[in-house]
């Protein structure tokens, strides 16, 4: 375990579960974070005290000051569907350049570890365009099966990011991980978990509902943090691209909706709508996880279910 350790994106969703989960094990943390999606609340102003927080812009070069660190966990991006789809050009720059900007630093000061938060999207196209089966390994070729749709200009940033670190990164640990359907508290409201708990909170109906058919394998955001520090501590020298999800609940998004609306008490009638684009299914292959660390996920669905849903209701009572 590392000493100290900087998160770029730590005022983020699953930077912040990972802060904390830093800060439990004895890690001294620096935040980086410009804000354009990290928020300033209560959760992280609880930790003023533990972390040093630094507001930046990481499309510019790092602060020449920032302290030395023995870990580097990269999560800071432009991310969720249509911030992606109405600013495609600016998800591109802004990913690109960040992780150009955290790399010319670790080149400076030489971390240990060297972490990349990538994503299941640059899997996808290969399944879409049938030249690879579910579930995904990390080895199938990269298809923009769309080049020209404003969506597509994700997974193109994150490959380009994961190209970086896999050849022009410090002689560091290099682990590169592709988060699989993420979910869990304080994960904002631009993915299909919290917008699907706000509308049963709201109690509204006709429900919409977005690509019913669609099958999803999500993962608690306390299991991908623990699989990223697992992966983290693997002594293998050579760098690594791994999955992170949960390959045990495979779930239609229509039956996900009909659970978090039980949790609300409401059965609604659903009015399904287009997806916004991504494949009909959606499942990782944690075959290199499980052989690398051992890891198995922990938080079953309805368990994090639950716990999400708790969350945005308090949220929502006090507001």
């Amino acid at each position: 375990m590392a000493d100290r350790a900087l998160v770029t994106g730590g005022a983020g969703f699953i930077g912040l579960h990972l802060v904390r989960r830093l800060l439990d094990d004895g890690v001294q943390v620096t935040v980086l974070d410009d804000f354009s999606r990290g928020v300033d609340d209560p959760e992280l102003q609880a930790l003023a005290g533990d972390v040093h927080l630094v507001r930046h812009d990481l499309t510019t070069p790092l602060p020449a000051d920032l302290e030395r660190c023995d870990a580097v966990y990269h999560l800071a991006g432009v991310v969720g569907v249509q911030r992606v789809i109405d600013r495609p050009v600016h998800t591109v720059r802004t990913n690109v350049l960040a992780t150009a900007s955290v790399l010319d630093w670790c080149a400076r000061t030489q971390p240990s570890v060297l972490f990349l938060s990538s994503t299941s999207e640059v899997g996808d196209g290969a399944v879409t365009a049938g030249l690879a089966e579910l579930p995904v390994p990390e080895d199938v070729p990269f298809v923009l099966c769309e080049p020209r749709s404003p969506r597509a200009s994700y997974a193109l940033s994150k490959l380009v990011a994961e190209y970086l670190f896999l050849h022009a990164g410090p002689p560091s640990r290099v682990r590169v991980a592709r988060f699989h359907n993420v979910y869990g508290p304080r994960m904002g409201s631009e993915h299909v978990v919290p917008q699907l708990i706000e509308r049963a909170l709201a109690g509204t109906d006709p429900f919409p509902l977005y690509g019913g058919k669609q099958t999803r394998a999500f993962c608690h955001v306390d299991d991908a943090v623990e699989a990223v520090l697992r992966l983290c501590a693997v002594p293998e020298p050579d760098p690594l691209v791994v999955n992170i999800g949960n390959d045990r609940e495979e779930i239609e998004i229509f039956d996900l909706a009909r659970r978090i609306c039980a949790l609300a008490g409401t059965r609604p009638e659903f009015a399904v709508r287009p997806a916004p684009g991504g494949p009909l299914r959606r499942l990782p292959d944690l075959t290199r996880l499980r052989e690398l660390t051992g890891y198995e996920p922990a938080v079953a669905l309805d368990a994090g279910l639950r716990s999400t849903f708790d969350w945005y209701a308090a949220q929502r009572g006090a507001s």
